[in-house]
């Protein structure tokens, strides 16, 4: 299995902070990038990792994944 670094951040969240205000459910750095790291076979499969942890339709939104085996170990 090889490691990914997921980055994520809430839209929503975003937009609450940008407007000065806070999201009633998820903590104002949720408006920052979050890093993640995930094992899976492949990026697909940290992608459907991640969606089930923190969904798109909650407001998260994945930015990037990369594929960080090897080189940090």
């Amino acid at each position: 299995m090889a490691t990914f670094e997921i980055t994520i951040y809430n839209k929503e969240v975003r937009e609450n902070v940008e407007a000065g205000e806070h999201h009633r459910r998820f903590s104002d750095s949720w408006a920052d990038f979050q890093y993640i790291e995930i094992k899976a076979g492949d990026e697909n499969q940290a992608r459907a990792k991640v969606e089930a942890m923190h969904p798109g339709v909650q407001g998260f939104v994945i930015d990037d994944v990369r594929d960080i085996s090897g080189g940090f170990e």
